[in-house]
């Protein structure tokens, strides 16, 4: 079945209407709604010391959000793991885990703002030892065996009941992130398509002998809103779409980069490049006929603080006249 995604990262710039803690209520209805409707995903993304109230504590919502649904999955995408005490990273997801029925996940990512690590005193220049020894520390901390941590001995129960393990991939932009994943054997979720970067993980896995790697590209990065009006909407939800866009990109250091970034600068720079549409309903079933069963549309709600009404529109429209027309495997294998 074609895939139905939530993104929520919370930003509240300044020229947004709707305040804070309205936004973080829509986001819970819409994560109840959605897991109603079928909708297969909610993820959430993670960044500090930002002027417009980036999501902070991702782990913190998805929680409220597993109190408000039953079925679907919601992954962190990526939570900054350099940044965290493993230890106490372990427990709140292994409770994530079991309060949730093994729905939380999360890519686990390096980061790539200084500013960040500063915030949080940690050394920006041992940041990939950092990441090694934070998935290190998870991975013992849930065997349900004693375990040690920079000399200290630690237990924690009782185990996840996702086991091994809950989901946890690797992030990264790049070979290193692809080296770890397998030196680790877990999955691997990179930010970029590269297929040289994916060659890689594959080969270091059959040279360590990991079973069944698992790979997940990610996919075009087109983000979607859904009306019977694109023009209207676009004049509705232009400037907080390009305040996501604008502020994103800014972040991006030399070499770092990822399919999500766009370089637009005007609201017809966003339109004409892409990677942010609004699709009428008979557009987004043309699209999944050409990509099939596995086509996915990443719906991108509260976006720079749209207003949660304009949401709703988008929303409900998809859920109504979408949703229930998506391709689905049988209709791959007839």
């Amino acid at each position: 079945m074609a895939l139905s995604l939530l993104r929520f990262d919370m930003r509240v710039p300044d020229f947004a209407k709707t305040p804070a803690p309205e936004l973080y209520a829509a986001a819970l209805d819409m994560a109840q709604w959605a897991d109603e409707k079928g909708f297969d995903t909610i993820t959430l993304s993670e960044h500090h010391a930002t002027d417009d109230g980036y999501l902070s504590a991702p782990l913190a919502l998805a929680g409220c959000m597993v109190g408000r649904t039953r079925r679907i999955r919601i992954g962190v995408v990526a939570l900054l793991l350099p940044l965290y005490d493993p230890i106490k990273l372990a427990e709140d997801l292994r409770v994530l885990d079991l309060a949730s029925g093994g729905r939380v996940g999360i890519t686990a990512g390096i980061g790539y703002r200084p500013e960040e690590f500063v915030m949080f005193g940690k050394d920006w220049e041992k940041r990939g030892a950092l990441m090694d020894e934070c998935l290190q520390a998870l991975l013992d901390a849930w065997t349900g065996e004693p375990f040690e941590y920079r000399g200290r001995r630690g237990f924690l129960t009782p185990a996840p009941v996702t086991g091994p393990k809950p989901p946890v991939f690797v992030g990264g932009m790049g070979r290193n992130a692809a080296r770890r994943a397998a030196r680790f054997g877990l999955p691997f979720q990179p930010a970029v398509n590269d297929a040289s970067v994916l060659e890689l993980y594959r080969a270091e896995c059959a040279r360590l002998g990991v079973e069944n790697p698992i790979a997940l590209p990610p996919g075009d990065g087109e983000m979607i809103w859904v009306s019977r009006d694109p023009e209207r909407t676009w004049a509705q939800i232009g400037p907080h779409v390009l305040h996501e866009a604008v502020t994103y990109a800014s972040w991006q250091r030399p070499g770092f980069h990822s399919a999500v970034v766009s370089y637009a600068t005007s609201v017809e720079g966003l339109r004409e490049e892409g990677k942010f549409r609004v699709l009428t309903p008979g557009e987004c079933l043309e699209r999944a006929q050409e990509k099939g069963p596995f086509a996915t549309f990443i719906h991108f709600p509260l976006c720079g603080g749209i207003a949660p009404e304009i949401a709703w529109e988008s929303l409900e429209l998809y859920a109504d006249e979408v949703l229930p027309n998506l391709p689905s495997l049988a209709d791959a294998d007839s």
